[in-house]
């Protein structure tokens, strides 16, 4: 179990809800466009923003975003310690930066007390392209131990002032070399994990790598909070990580399993999927729902589904578990499976008041 930090009001590590977190994408200079991006995010269920500081005067960023935003902001810091510094000032809630980057121990030190004195952790984020060169040397190129040793080194730089609300990263945009470099450093620390696979790509490439790797991570109990790093539109990034998240069983929302078709289909059965996944995106039920096409092997193949439609000839059949609830006209049945639904989400925020 790894060590618990909070940022802003969101608790990442200690076996708590896996944090989603994206980084706006405009240039700092478009204080209105940033903003109304970062509340894009929010709105798609995005947890944690962070922010590209370059400059003395993207500082000016931050503030700006916390007044607007209600999630927690990350300064994103290269080299200049004094911007890191500027940031927490302004409010930042987190710093990501590396310490051996920074300049001396009187640097890092001057970080580490900032940081400790308004709460604001730090996450060290290391990249297989960007490791020192003597580490490199031993390894003779970027493997997972080299990666795993780079974080250590520079999460000792901070504990040397005792800072230890430090959060690692370890990415690669090679898919094996991240999970191994993460697994190994499970069994030589306890802080908290931000998963990722860097550079992974544009939204087809990037996803399907990104859920390779967060994914099964995230299934073997590794990570607390995690960035699917997508070439397209940030919110799409959020859209991915949740499901991702749904995928392993650690999501928010109800879960949308289908059939691929087979010649027994007499409906439309990609519209009809595709119509019950849009319908369900604002839904926070934790439950499985199964659009089948085949009324005969629905049922069955989708036994496990809390609730589920199956296609047939001109009908559709309603069923929970396995057990078929009643039969309804093709047309109706995306409208009475999402009255289904209704009612659960009902009867669930009942019980919650009770």
């Amino acid at each position: 179990m790894t060590k618990q930090i909070r940022l802003g009001g969101v608790t990442i590590g200690g076996g708590t809800d896996i944090a989603i977190q994206s980084m706006l994408s405009l240039p700092w200079e478009d204080a209105a466009g940033n903003i109304r991006q970062a509340r894009e995010l929010a709105a798609a269920g995005c947890d944690i923003v962070r922010v590209a500081v370059p400059t003395k005067e993207a500082v000016a960023l931050i503030p700006a975003l916390k007044e607007q935003v209600h999630i927690p902001v990350v300064a994103d810091i290269h080299f200049d310690y004094r911007l890191a510094l500027e940031s927490v000032a302004a409010g930042a809630d987190k710093i990501r930066l590396n310490p051996g980057n920074i300049g001396g121990e009187d640097r890092v030190r001057a970080v580490a007390m900032a940081c400790r004195e308004k709460g604001v952790p730090i996450r060290i984020g290391v990249n297989s392209g960007s490791l020192e060169r003597e580490i490199l040397a031993r390894h003779g190129h970027p493997t997972a131990e080299a990666i795993a040793e780079s974080a250590l080194y520079h999460a000792a730089l901070l504990e040397k002032h005792d800072f230890t609300d430090i959060v690692l990263s370890l990415k690669s945009s090679g898919v094996k070399i991240t999970i191994d470099a993460y697994r190994k450093i499970t069994t030589l620390c306890d802080y908290p994990l931000h998963l990722g696979i860097t550079e992974a790509g544009t939204s087809r490439m990037g996803l399907i790598k990104s859920a390779i790797g967060i994914g099964g991570l995230l299934a073997d109990g590794i990570g607390d909070t995690i960035r699917v790093s997508l070439t397209a539109p940030p919110v799409e990034e959020i859209r991915a990580a949740k499901d991702i998240l749904k995928a392993v069983g650690r999501g928010r929302g109800p879960v949308v399993i289908s059939c691929p078709t087979c010649g027994r289909t007499r409906i439309d059965l990609l519209s009809l999927a595709g119509q019950v996944e849009a319908a369900l995106e604002d839904c926070t039920l934790p439950i499985t729902v199964a659009v089948m096409g085949c009324a005969v092997n629905g049922p069955g193949e989708a036994r496990e589904a809390d609730l589920g439609v199956a296609g047939g000839d001109g009908v559709g059949l309603l069923f929970r578990k396995g057990e078929v609830l009643r039969r309804v006209p093709q047309a109706e049945i995306v409208p009475v499976l999402l009255e289904e639904i209704r009612q659960m989400e009902i009867n669930a925020a009942e019980e919650r008041s009770e």
